[in-house]
């Protein structure tokens, strides 16, 4: 059965492609699901019209990449020692970044991180686009300047220790005559 597929079919074709499949295959799993249609005068029309639309995509995409092409953006965190941040930057902190920088909206899962960002420095991002449009942009990391605090006198705890009067030890309380005697008095059987 000859069908014209309007998804990508891993393994099989792609989309807008037609191809004979198995009358079962074609019937039961590619129709039902609406990857494929049966490959008919009507149908072929139709299907032109997605690949224009497809096309003005494309080149909308081309129009984007050329305006994000190159572009540089910075993200101050804070650091540590070795320069390692506290925390890291993900693809979500730089889409944010891009957006308030240059005002373009890109989509976090189309910056194409192996891993998140945790040292300072320059690094060089794709973002995916599409398949085959693949723009680069640096992204610059820079320590973030914490603002310093007022500087207090050191305490002087000498001072502490001399105004403090000296505690006075408290005395075990006297034993009254009564115990006392009863001590005594127990002695006195032992022996």
């Amino acid at each position: 059965m000859r069908v014209v597929f309007l998804q990508d079919v891993p393994h099989m074709a792609k989309a807008g492609e037609i191809k004979e499949v198995a009358n079962g295959y074609a019937r039961n799993f590619l129709i039902p699901k609406k990857l494929a249609l049966l490959a008919k005068p009507q149908t072929l029309s139709q299907i032109g019209t997605p690949q224009r639309a497809e096309a003005r995509d494309n080149t909308e995409l081309m129009a984007l990449a050329q305006q994000i092409e190159g572009k540089e953006i910075n993200i101050k965190a804070k650091a540590g020692a070795k320069d390692r941040l506290y925390g890291s930057i993900t693809s979500a902190d730089i889409a944010s970044e891009l957006k308030s920088s240059t005002g373009l909206v890109i989509d976090k899962r189309k910056i194409e991180l192996e891993e998140p960002i945790r040292q300072l420095g320059n690094y060089e991002v794709a973002i995916r686009l599409a398949k085959d449009i693949l723009p680069k942009i640096r992204v610059s990391v820079t320590e973030e300047e914490t603002p310093k605090e007022e500087k207090k006198p050191p305490k002087k705890r000498a001072a502490k220790k001399e105004e403090k009067a000296p505690k006075e030890k408290k005395k075990a309380p006297k034993k009254t005559e009564k115990a006392q005697k009863k001590k005594t008095e127990k002695k006195e059987k032992k022996a």
